[in-house]
């Protein structure tokens, strides 16, 4: 018998999805456009780059038929100007803002084929050419952590100071985790936690935990419900409702 799968998404199925991911390639080979199932790739013709998914960016790169251009934000200063922004005092309860949205249509054509997925208006996870070279320098993607742990793992000698890179990576993410950790805290008060900028791996890592609070906090406040209502009814049938010190707080005024 199957065990049921835990809800939401898992590592390393998060992983998977990231490897979908375009990002810029530079070909050390000529080869001809292949047929995938999202659609055909560009030819390779070095030294053009050329935005291919990242499964077939490390194949490329395994094989050593291509280098893989780091995304902008990949890179020291980018990382580092993200992590002061992480740790600054005025913004030590807020994540660094994911990559801005792409501009709204305005066009009539584009208006009245707002279907069609050249003009299909994205949001994250879905952003376009956030991990390419004309990727948002300042903004960490939603796929940041498993796609920088995939390139530094097999393409490290393509990532300028690759070292300095993952210590600003392990870093960001150890203070991102942080705010996760102190942000749990308001759960308990029943308020909601703002995760605007967090990232696929970084929720999916803290899922089965938050489901686990929050599922506990409703048990205990159900608990509590039905505690309050036994005595509530214990006291009304006992004569020590509301309406009977009513009564006797009156009738000692009137003496």
């Amino acid at each position: 018998m199957a065990l049921p799968l835990p809800p939401g998404l898992t590592p390393s199925e998060v992983g998977f999805l990231c490897e979908m991911e375009l990002v810029t390639v530079i070909p050390r080979q000529r080869l001809e456009s292949l047929e995938l199932l999202g659609g055909p790739t560009q030819p390779l013709n070095p030294p053009f780059p050329v935005p291919l998914p990242l499964w077939l960016a490390l194949l490329l790169k395994r094989q050593r038929r291509a280098n893989i251009q780091p995304p902008a934000w990949l890179n020291v200063p980018s990382l580092t100007q993200i992590l002061e922004f992480e740790t600054a005092e005025t913004t030590a309860a807020v994540f660094s803002p994911p990559p801005g949205l792409p501009p709204p249509t305005s066009t009539a054509e584009e208006e009245a084929s707002y279907l069609a997925s050249e003009t299909l208006e994205l949001s994250t996870p879905f952003l376009k050419d956030t991990h390419t070279s004309r990727a948002q320098a300042d903004a960490l993607p939603y796929h940041w952590l498993e796609l920088s742990h995939l390139v530094l793992t097999h393409a490290g000698d393509d990532v300028e100071d690759a070292d300095a890179v993952r210590r600003l990576l392990r870093d960001l993410r150890e203070v991102r985790m942080s705010k996760l950790r102190k942000g749990f805290r308001v759960l308990e008060s029943g308020a909601g936690l703002q995760i605007n900028g967090v990232g696929g791996m970084e929720v999916a890592e803290v899922r089965g935990f938050v489901g686990g609070v929050v599922d506990g906090l409703r048990k205990i406040g159900r608990s509590r419900e039905e505690a309050r209502r036994e005595r509530e009814a214990e006291e009304q049938e006992n004569g020590f409702g509301s309406s009977s010190y009513r009564d006797e707080d009156d009738d000692d005024m009137q003496l």
